[in-house]
């Protein structure tokens, strides 16, 4: 079982370590639900932290539909990232019409390579996570997806995250939305996957 912890600063991140966390997702402004961080946190948490460490790339909060210039600004990121040390990030982008972005997220990870790129939740806003799912398979790079089956928890999502995970192949499904140490025993056995990933996920950090 994966346990990922989603933190927003250095104490956070080394506390999620010390009390069992496999890997931190290290987000800036958790409040727009996760920014791409400061670089001089990555650069500690990288060199401070013993377990895998990915990075949010996100240039704002709202919604998940960039321009052109937004995208550019993302693969400038990526590459900053990279340059660092960094081995896997965060992304998603969608249309207008919330379908995925497939020009957008196959240039997005292309720029990431040899780094991994997970998906972020942005896939709960289609009407069919499912479908988006067998869609990312098909994009060199993708290698995980962050959902709630498309619901506010992962509790209401169950259903759905399960048949993501049946359509996923090699891509690894990741539950979130309200998964904390207090119910990852429950949802474990109501969930086909094996990664979990919330900001409680270990218990406090603050």
């Amino acid at each position: 079982m994966i346990k990922e912890a989603c933190v927003e600063n250095l104490q956070e991140a080394k506390k999620a370590e010390e009390q069992g966390a496999d890997q931190v997702e290290l987000c800036g402004r958790l409040d727009l639900d996760g920014l791409t961080p400061d670089f001089k946190l990555v650069e500690d948490a990288l060199s401070e932290l013993n377990l895998h460490v990915k990075v949010m790339v996100r240039s704002r909060g709202g919604d998940f539909v960039y321009t052109e210039e937004e995208i550019e600004e993302m693969i400038s990121t990526i590459e900053q990232l990279k340059a660092l040390g960094v081995k896997e990030i965060v992304l998603g982008a969608l249309t207008g019409d919330n379908q995925l972005d497939i020009p957008a997220i196959t240039k997005l990870a292309a720029a990431a390579i040899p780094m991994k790129v997970t998906f972020h939740k942005a896939i709960d806003e289609l009407d069919d996570p499912v479908e988006g799912v067998r869609q990312l398979r098909a994009i060199p790079g993708i290698t995980g997806v962050l959902t709630s089956g498309g619901k506010l928890t992962a509790k209401e999502g169950v259903s759905v995250i399960n048949k993501m995970h049946a359509a996923a192949g090699s891509i690894q499904i990741i539950a979130a939305g309200k998964i904390t140490n207090q119910n990852l025993l429950e949802m474990r056995q109501r969930l086909t996957t094996d990664a979990y990933h919330g900001k409680l996920i270990v218990g406090r950090l603050a």
